[in-house]
């Protein structure tokens, strides 16, 4: 005589946990989308000060105002970069990723492409073969373009960055001041910078280690007498 009586209530806790859950499965499709929505229109006034500011930069000669000026790209770039961030950790939480295949000799000369105009005299050479991998491309792209940027941002005047490839590890060595080694440990954590007085806001090795974590990447450090070395165990992705 019970059982009539606990499929009812089966199908009545059923009924009402829709009734109730509704509204709020709604409710967050809609934030996901205002989120999403304010997210793009944040890039566009961010992107015009960046534009306004490089071509201002050309025409005015005053060392004052181009001071002022560089403080103002400056400030846009993090910004930017920030944004950068916070796109790439939203899209990681609401939408899916879909992973993809790509050459990775042809993601590091990108790379290498992006930063010509502020490497200045830092020498990158790149040795690797044609290989490749399948992940989630976007967020590899902003793995490569971290350990390059850090690399020219730690280096030295005149110095280099060797790049190569060599049994599934990529691996980036960069001349200038080695690690302290007992900041190792610490080095992936939110918001470390190793130079205090550098630029930045040192969110970019975190998210290398997300993305590592995600995809099963090892990562390895070294602190060798004339540089640093990162080097990633790619076996995974390959």
């Amino acid at each position: 005589m019970n059982f009539p009586i606990i499929i009812l209530g089966v199908i009545f806790y059923i009924y009402l946990s829709d009734t109730l859950l509704e509204p709020l499965f709604q409710a967050e499709k809609n934030l996901q989308k205002t989120v999403k929505e304010t997210l793009h229109e944040l890039n566009i006034p961010a992107s015009t000060i960046q534009i306004n500011t490089q071509m201002l930069s050309k025409s005015i000669k005053d060392e004052k105002s181009l001071k002022r000026l560089n403080r103002i790209a400056q400030a846009t770039d993090d910004l930017l970069a920030l944004y950068n961030q916070l796109e790439y950790d939203i899209k990681t939480q609401i939408d899916k990723i879909e992973t993809a295949e790509f050459y990775l000799d042809e993601i590091l000369r990108s790379s290498i492409n992006k930063f010509q105009d502020i490497k200045q005299d830092i020498d990158i050479k790149l040795q690797i073969e044609r290989i490749k991998i399948n992940t989630d491309k976007n967020g590899f792209i902003k793995v490569v373009d971290n350990l390059i940027s850090n690399a020219i941002k730690y280096n030295i005047d005149k110095g280099h960055i060797d790049i190569c490839f060599k049994d599934n590890h990529l691996s980036i060595y960069n001349t200038g001041k080695s690690i302290d080694t007992k900041n190792i440990f610490i080095i992936f954590d939110k918001y470390y910078q190793e130079d205090s007085a550098s630029v930045g806001f040192g969110l970019g090795l975190n998210m290398v280690k997300g993305f590592c974590d995600k995809n099963k990447i090892a990562i390895k450090i070294d602190a060798e007498e004339n540089g640093t070395k990162i080097t990633l165990n790619l076996s995974n992705i390959i």
